[in-house]
């Protein structure tokens, strides 16, 4: 079953589900120091904690993409949003180094599980550009979460101890639970999905992996999320390091991007109506493109900081219009697979992101290197770009 037009309570509701996994991540942020205080240990160890829920992330997403499809999107998602509440709880009582990375562990394996069934909720729903025009409408809202989630957890770190941002997040998970299952799961917003094969977790993925011509868009979004988590690895070092600005001048620079991405969100959702998602997503690759060829000229030739701003504002902001319409494309071939398909996007997305996020602490800690590593993962995003073009080009000649 399918429907043209999503009520905005469902829209918003899918979102706040998203949002979870963004707001887990970032809203311990301005908490590093007092927690490294706390536990009697460094910044950098309190950071190991961001690496291990990266990549729990994505094996929760794993495990819970094809369970979604086999048992349905509601016990799986609950499943998490419990997982999640619970290990929040544990957390936020952590009084040493392993608690704190045990708990973080089993905590995004939970925030996997439920936010993998949101793009197969979506998947459910509609199809084609609806679905682009959705996940669009998500992103919107979603956005904001990474710009709003460090100044959050500062509200709650002058209110009392670390330990209550956490314990926010526990709250957070657990008000999810009625707000889902009478929007999402019931009455209006309840939609019956196509009857998935009963098939085992191993097939689900093999069948997933082996129909081709979706794997180029698993390639693509690794590649420009991967950007983006390059960027936001080493934005403090970028704008502070090296262009010397205050905290709060940085703030402001950081939300920039923000702006830059929710313009593209913005214009994205205005062409839907008149291009097709591939069309977008190739063009808003091609912006990705420009904006990494300034911001290479930019290291190297010493440009101003508004000049730099600017190229990162177009190459970070891109991802705003690429992101959901991948996800559109690449969920287009998997109609009765969505969790699953979900599933490999998603881990594939942080596991790789985080991967070369971790491998980047090899490179030099220059401005330079950092602009060539964004620029590496930028250029095999284009070569999906350039492959894209060339098959279509090639089918219309064909027929």
């Amino acid at each position: 079953m399918t429907q043209s037009k999503t009520p905005f309570i469902v829209v918003l509701s899918l979102a706040m589900t998203m949002m979870l996994g963004p707001f887990s991540m970032d809203t311990y942020l301005p908490a590093f120091p007092v927690i490294g205080e706390s536990l009697g240990i460094s910044q950098q160890a309190v950071s190991l904690s961001v690496s291990v829920y990266v990549f729990a992330l994505a094996l929760g997403q794993l495990i819970g993409g094809a369970l979604s499809d086999r048992f349905g999107r509601q016990r799986v998602l609950m499943s998490g949003l419990a997982i999640f509440a619970l290990s929040s709880i544990v957390i936020g009582m952590a009084d040493s180094l392993n608690t704190l990375l045990g708990g973080r562990a089993i905590q995004a394996i939970g925030a996997g599980l439920t936010l993998v069934s949101v793009p197969a909720l979506v998947r459910d729903r509609v199809a084609g550009r609806d679905a682009a025009k959705l996940f669009s409408m998500m992103g919107f809202i979603m956005v904001l979460a990474p710009g709003i989630a460090p100044s959050v957890g500062s509200a709650i770190l002058a209110l009392g101890s670390w330990h209550y941002i956490f314990f926010a997040l526990a709250v957070y998970a657990l008000l999810l639970v009625p707000l889902l299952v009478r929007v999402i799961f019931t009455g209006t917003g309840k939609v019956s999905r196509a009857k998935s094969p009963k098939m085992s977790l191993l097939a689900r993925y093999k069948l997933v992996l082996s129909t081709k011509p979706a794997l180029p868009f698993i390639v693509w979004q690794a590649a420009s999320f991967s950007t983006l988590m390059m960027f936001i690895t080493y934005a403090s070092f970028i704008y502070q390091g090296h262009f010397g600005q205050s905290p709060s001048s940085f703030s402001m620079l950081f939300a920039a991007n923000i702006v830059a991405m929710l313009i593209f969100n913005i214009l994205n959702r205005v062409l839907l109506s008149r291009l097709p998602s591939l069309r977008i997503l190739q063009l808003a690759t091609g912006c990705q493109a420009v904006g990494i060829v300034l911001l290479v000229m930019a290291a190297f030739m010493d440009w101003s900081l508004y000049a730099f701003l600017a190229a990162m504002m177009l190459t970070i902001g891109a991802v705003g219009a690429i992101s959901p319409n991948i996800q559109a494309c690449f969920l287009e071939f998997f109609p009765t697979s969505g969790g699953t398909a979900a599933a490999l996007l998603g881990a594939a997305q942080f596991g790789v992101a985080g991967l070369l996020s971790a491998l980047s602490a090899m490179l030099p800690h220059t401005l330079e290197a950092v602009i060539l590593a964004m620029a590496a993962c930028g250029s095999v995003a284009y070569l999906m770009l350039a492959r894209s073009i060339i098959k279509g080009r090639a089918a219309v000649e064909a027929h």
